[in-house]
């Protein structure tokens, strides 16, 4: 399969751009495309047959459930069979934007999608361009991040082509993301509501809109439908490996001869080491990390070591991804 790559205005996609895509996932087909967070590998999320083509393209494990996405709130009443007050609590606060909700799938959810579980996880993007495919294409969109499963989520066009390229069928290149990192995964199927997934969203903001909110560590039995994406042990990693370290750790590989790099938010020049110095802001921060982890990781380098970030609710998505990443 020969991977089209077509470049688009972030701001205002040309509709005919637009239309095409939208043909190609009607007809089965997959389609990256760029959300506010990272860019998403979209299919028919109604289509069992093009949700499965997600599977294999990326080489995800079919325990693993995804995200349908939605042009409109009320479009997720087709998709599920309940919906608490706090639904329409949180997506007058948070939709369009970086905010999923899990809740009790309809019956007209393929098993697939949910990895055969009960639940349904559902988001309505703020990118122009995801929202007008959704609008065209009519259909609610399953689409996880578009890269090959546990590896680093794309940020950029390129970020999917090189894991990608090959896979599938369209690529919407609207330039870089802008939030960076995966959206929050709530359950409101739990009381009271539970954080499967941290993100930009964060517990204090939440709770300001609904009131408690649970942070708990999951664990699944192997091969059983995990809850959320995200939840795998090793997952956003480089194939370069990395681990959280100190500039000790840095200058100990680089004595020993790796070829490492160094990834922190202090001000610092290691001569033995690839040097990257990322933002104080944890949004900032979060809006880089991929892109850095990207670039480091086609350098040839023997090891990232990345500082490990601060404590604190905002900072709290980072270092989740990071840990996660640093499972080898």
């Amino acid at each position: 399969m020969n991977t089209e790559r077509i470049t688009i205005d972030p701001q205002s996609p040309d509709p005919d751009t637009i239309a095409r895509a939208a043909a190609i996932l009607r007809r089965g087909g997959l389609v990256a495309f760029p959300t506010e967070t990272v860019y998403g590998l979209g299919a028919n999320a109604l289509d069992a047959d093009a949700v499965g083509r997600i599977f294999t393209a990326k080489g995800r494990p079919s325990n693993n459930p995804l995200i349908v996405h939605v042009a409109d709130a009320a479009e997720v009443s087709q998709l599920t069979s309940s919906r608490p007050d706090t639904f329409a609590q949180l997506t007058a606060a948070f939709w369009p934007g970086r905010l999923t909700l899990v809740l009790p799938k309809s019956e007209v959810v393929p098993d697939v999608v949910t990895a055969g579980g009960a639940t349904v996880a559902v988001r309505m993007p703020a990118h122009p361009v995801a929202l007008a495919l959704l609008r065209a294409t009519q259909l609610p969109l399953a689409a996880p991040s578009a890269n090959l499963s546990s590896e680093l989520s794309p940020t950029s066009a390129d970020h999917v082509l090189r894991g990608l390229a090959g896979r599938i069928d369209l690529i919407l290149d609207a330039g870089p993301t802008t939030a960076g990192i995966e959206s929050t995964v709530l359950d409101l199927t739990a009381q009271p509501p539970r954080v499967l997934r941290p993100g930009p969203i964060t517990t204090a903001q939440l709770e300001a809109v609904i009131g408690p909110v649970t942070q708990v560590a999951l664990s699944n039995p192997p091969e059983t439908p995990l809850p959320s994406p995200g939840l795998l042990p090793r997952h956003y990693a480089p194939r370069t490996p990395l681990e959280l370290g100190t500039i000790e750790r840095v200058r100990d590989l680089a004595r020993q001869g790796t070829r490492v790099g160094w990834v922190t938010h202090s001000r610092t020049e290691e001569a033995n080491a690839t040097v990257r110095e990322m933002p104080s802001d944890a949004a900032e921060y979060a809006e880089k990390l991929y892109a850095v982890l990207h670039e480091l990781d086609t350098l040839g380098l023997d090891r990232i070591v990345v500082e490990p970030p601060p404590e604190g609710d905002e900072w709290l998505a980072i270092r989740d991804r990071l840990c996660r990443a640093s499972q080898m």
